[in-house]
């Protein structure tokens, strides 16, 4: 359960890891499922015959469907603040993709705070340096900075 904090709490746990998220199953249900919505059917990731041909022996997940499951993993692991009626993505500043992701990976995020601003009466930035490991590689799937907003 995710932990809920004052404002004046979350602004102490800046420079900590605040949370790892749950593992989430990349398999190939989810890449297609991906591909179909975005449009993206490069072979490499929904042809497994001649993605076996690659340096990868197999089909990899999109670099953005990797990206895009921050939003489940943070719901696992970031910390809420007390009071909030809402959260919205602000954005990214710096996103850079590390490894491959396999199909039939599982991957989950770790969440370090790097920021906590109050930008306006009740309104408050957060910003999270984000890893994302690929279970039994040594090498992550992605780095990222990640821009939130929260309402009070």
């Amino acid at each position: 359960m995710r932990p809920v904090l004052s404002l004046e709490a979350l602004k102490a746990k800046v420079g900590e890891t605040v949370g790892t998220s749950d593992w989430i199953l990349v398999d190939q249900e989810r890449i297609d499922r991906f591909a179909e919505t975005t449009g993206d059917h490069q072979f490499i990731h929904v042809n497994p015959e001649l993605a076996r041909q690659t340096p990868f022996g197999t089909t990899i997940a999109h670099g953005f469907l990797s990206l895009s499951l921050l939003a489940p993993m943070g719901y696992s692991a970031m910390p809420l603040i007390a009071g909030v009626k809402m959260g919205v993505n602000y954005g990214l500043n710096r996103v850079r993709f590390l490894a491959p992701v396999k199909s039939g990976s599982r991957i989950r995020g770790h969440f370090r705070l790097a920021d906590v601003t109050e930008r306006a009466k009740g309104v408050v930035q957060s910003t999270y340096h984000v890893t994302v490991e690929i279970e039994g590689e040594e090498k992550p799937a992605l780095q990222a900075e990640w821009i939130n907003l929260v309402y009070l």
